[in-house]
């Protein structure tokens, strides 16, 4: 059955493990990797998920072109998971893509979310809740996620903060955004 979910928390806030427990991943499961083992400290991050995660789901590197492998991938499998959407900004970051290059992939992004035919799990940081970056790239990149989760939260039917390893719902299905005429915030 075709749904959406959007995982977001801080560093080691248990997202990934969440991501890949979730009992609804069955089938054929892809797991879409946006991480580049950059330095050692990486290439352990990136072989600890790999023994988190079943041995039989496929896996698809996808550190730039996320949205392209995303496509591809969604029409072959059951459900996909992708971690994470923030190495994925700071790929085309240092790749050199402007802002306005980086939202038009993340609408892409969306697009892809709202009309995929299978389960569809992403992963992201809540970085804006940390401390103010104290460079222009590192506040660049805070903004830039920001949004990019925004987009993403917005075309995912479910969404989930992820804090010291527990999930709280932020949006289920029936869940409306928006502002009743009297101020008040409107409810599911």
């Amino acid at each position: 059955m075709a749904s959406s979910l959007l995982i977001l928390g801080g560093a080691r806030s248990g997202k990934s493990r969440f991501a890949v427990a979730d009992p609804a991943l069955a089938g054929r499961v892809a797991f879409v990797a946006t991480a580049e083992p950059r330095d050692a400290e990486m290439a352990r991050r990136i072989a600890r998920h790999r023994a988190e995660r079943p041995r039989e789901w496929a896996t698809v590197e996808a550190p730039l072109e996320l949205v392209a492998r995303l496509g591809e991938v969604e029409r072959t499998h059951d459900a996909v998971v992708v971690d994470c959407l923030t190495l994925w900004v700071g790929n085309r970051l240092l790749r050199g893509d402007d802002d306005a290059q980086v939202l038009a992939e993340a609408d892409r992004l969306a697009a892809l979310v709202r009309r995929a035919g299978c389960r569809l799990t992403l992963v992201s940081n809540e970085v804006g809740a940390g401390v103010h970056p104290e460079t222009a790239l590192g506040l660049r990149f805070r903004d830039l996620l920001g949004c990019v989760n925004q987009r993403v939260a917005d075309a995912c039917e479910r969404v989930v903060l992820m804090v010291a390893g527990l999930p709280l719902v932020l949006k289920a299905p029936g869940w409306r955004r928006g502002v009743a005429d009297d101020g008040a915030v409107q409810a599911p």
